[in-house]
Parts: structure tokens; sequence; C-alpha cells
């Protein structure tokens, strides 16, 4: 039985997508099967892949097509992506008038569980019903943050919306823990804020670092991620390191 992981922060460009085109990505060179469900309007996670099709992840929610109809094959071989439209946006006001709202998610793929090693949820930069959604439907949730100065804003609505969560939706969504993204050694700031993070939250938050990167920030408007466009760059690295904490954790 696979395990689903949404990664999500509400402040947008945290490096969110980033960390999940190109975490997945290494796990499936590392021969895991691993599926990307692009939950945002944006579907930035959806051309960052090189993948953009009709019909898409709204058109799973609103029943029209099953999931397994949806999915496409990325330029990985083992990293498959549902991809999104810009339709999604309107799913919350559907989703508001839906019985069992916050379980739309979890229902709709509810049959891609048993086919993958890991499912990522790549949220909106919200903590609208979609959001809420992935949570209700992940194991874990796995959470960027930038090393700049609002780092932390808005870091305690989020995790009272997590517990919120585990206490009406989802009782057994645990923390996956905290990456840190962006992060510069030339600015005294990145270490201030990686000392601040790791004071809060020693247990959950991974050893690896993501750099500020300017090949990862080009990656994307190719449609491939790092390992294709620059296998030996800092990023790609620090995404295979990331990768390899993340399976050791989740085997202890």
């Amino acid at each position: 039985m696979g395990r689903v992981i949404a990664i999500t922060n509400q402040k947008g460009g945290v490096g969110k997508t980033t960390t999940a085109i190109n975490l997945a990505a290494a796990l499936a060179l590392f021969k895991k099967n691993v599926l990307i469900i692009d939950c945002d309007p944006q579907g930035n996670a959806s051309s960052g892949l090189g993948v953009r099709v009709n019909p898409s992840f709204y058109d799973v929610l609103t029943g029209k097509v099953s999931a397994l109809e949806v999915i496409k094959s990325s330029p990985i071989e083992g990293l498959d992506c549902l991809c999104s439209q810009p339709d999604l946006s309107g799913i919350e006001v559907e989703l508001a008038s839906m019985p069992k709202k916050e379980h739309q998610i979890k229902s709709c793929i509810a049959t891609l569980v048993p086919k993958y090693d890991y499912i990522f949820l790549d949220c909106p930069p919200s903590l609208g019903l979609l959001t809420i959604n992935a949570l209700t439907a992940a194991d874990s949730v796995l959470i960027p943050i930038q090393c700049e100065y609002y780092a932390l804003e808005g870091l305690a609505q989020l995790l009272k919306t997590i517990k919120l969560i585990k206490q009406r939706t989802n009782p057994l969504l645990k923390i996956e823990g905290f990456v840190l993204t962006m992060f510069d050694r030339r600015n005294s700031l990145s270490f201030q804020i990686e000392k601040e993070v790791r004071r809060h939250f020693e247990n959950y938050t991974y050893k690896t670092i993501i750099p500020r990167n300017v090949r990862l920030s080009e990656a994307p408007s190719y449609g491939i991620p790092i390992f294709l466009y620059d296998e030996k760059c800092k990023g790609a690295q620090s995404y295979r390191n990331l990768a390899l904490e993340f399976l050791k954790k989740v085997r202890s």
C-alpha cells in the first residue's frame, strides 16, 4: 500500500512545487513508483513535468472521468502525473455543496494508492477546501519553509489547520517533516532562519537543505525535473540527498 503525502504551505513562493517535482523525481530514480497529483489550479507541477492535458484533475473531482484515465507519464521513468488545469480554480465552489466535501480527493484517489509507492499531493498556496481535502486524504504532510524574512509567517495557522484536520477528518495525519529551501550561504538571515526552525521543530526538520540555485529555477521552463536538466548542479545533489534522507526516515 502506497503512502500519500501532502506538500503544503499557504505562503506562495516557498519552493513547494519545486520540492514536489524534484523529490518525486529523485525517488523515481531510486526505482520507486511515484505519482504527483497537481492540486493547484496554477498547474505548475504539471507544466514543470511537461504534462498539460485534458481531461484533468478537475474532471476527476467532478466525476466525469476516473483518476486512472487522466494519469500521464513524465519524462522520468517511474514518475507519473495527474495534471491540473485553470478550471480547477472553480472546484471549491462545487466542493462546498457536495456531501462529505472534505473527503472528495480521498475518494477519488483510493484506487491509486495500491499502485504507487508514494503519491504526492502538490497543494495550492492557501488553506481552502482543496488543501483541506488533500490533508484529509494524506498520511502525512511535508512543509517546505524558505530561508527568508517571512519564513515563519502563517506557519502557526497551518499547524492549527493540521491539528483541526486531525480532530475532525483525519486522525492519523502526521507531520512528515519541514524542508528548508532557498538557502543562501551569502546571507546571514538564512542561517538565522535555519537556527529558528530547528529550535522549534528539531525532530521534524530534515538535515538536507535546498540551496537557492539558478538551475533549479530554470528547469521548469523546459518541462523537466532538475535531474534531466543539470544532474550535477547543487540543486540536483540536494534533492537527491533529500530523497535518501526521506527514504531512511520512512523506513525507520
